[in-house]
């Protein structure tokens, strides 16, 4: 089962990387992606099992951005793959059949060549511009998710779609209703004062 929301952690090293991602576990979040960009693979690692502990102690999913040796050495539910990163099917070889898989898409072709590939999900976007993705891809819009939708929902490989890119709360309704599954966040919920009632709104909202 695929969640509704995912974390996509945030932080400016290790120590702080765990901090907000046990935070968002104690708001409710039960979808980590781990995402540690310009780390020695040591140190990813070693913050993929600290993560770990805590996920399980919280019944949580965690996912390694960009990494499927790590995914695999660390034995966490997953990992999500990037434009640029290894190919799904690669990933596959390293992980087996029953680790999930997603991938980044920005057009159509993106998301068909991930299902053809066999992913678990697909993480599309932007929904418009934001800062922490430095090489991003073109903004898709409300318009670009709903012309794309429209096609890529008749396949019948079609997997759970997650809105990515600069999303916040009054967002939520409009692409439920365009058809996305949920939705990955990272500043809005980091940056929260009671990300319990953010990440609450959120499942909520996508929930009905």
């Amino acid at each position: 089962m695929i969640s509704s929301l995912h974390y996509i952690s945030q932080g400016k090293d290790q120590a702080a990387h765990l901090t907000n991602t046990i935070r968002m576990l104690e708001a409710g979040a039960n979808w980590i992606q781990l995402r540690l960009k310009e780390m020695p693979e040591q140190e990813i690692l070693e913050t993929a099992l600290s993560a770990k502990n805590a996920c399980l102690q919280y019944g949580a999913k965690l996912i390694i951005n960009d990494y499927p040796e790590i995914a695999k050495a660390s034995d966490v539910d997953g990992v999500h793959l990037g434009k640029d990163d290894m190919s799904p099917i690669e990933a596959r070889k390293i992980l087996g059949a029953n680790k999930i898989i997603g991938g980044t898409a920005n057009t159509l072709e993106d998301c068909l060549r991930l299902l053809h590939a066999g992913v678990d999900y697909i993480g599309l976007g932007p929904l418009r511009f934001t800062t922490t993705k430095q090489k991003l891809s073109p903004i898709l819009g409300f318009d670009g998710y709903e012309q794309l939708l429209g096609t890529y929902l008749k396949d019948e490989r079609a997997v759970p779609v997650i809105a990515i890119g600069g999303v916040v709360t009054e967002d939520i309704p409009i692409l439920k209703g365009i058809g996305l599954h949920g939705v990955a966040i990272s500043g809005l919920l980091t940056n929260a004062e009671k990300p319990e009632l953010v990440a609450n709104e959120i499942i909520e909202c996508l929930k009905n």
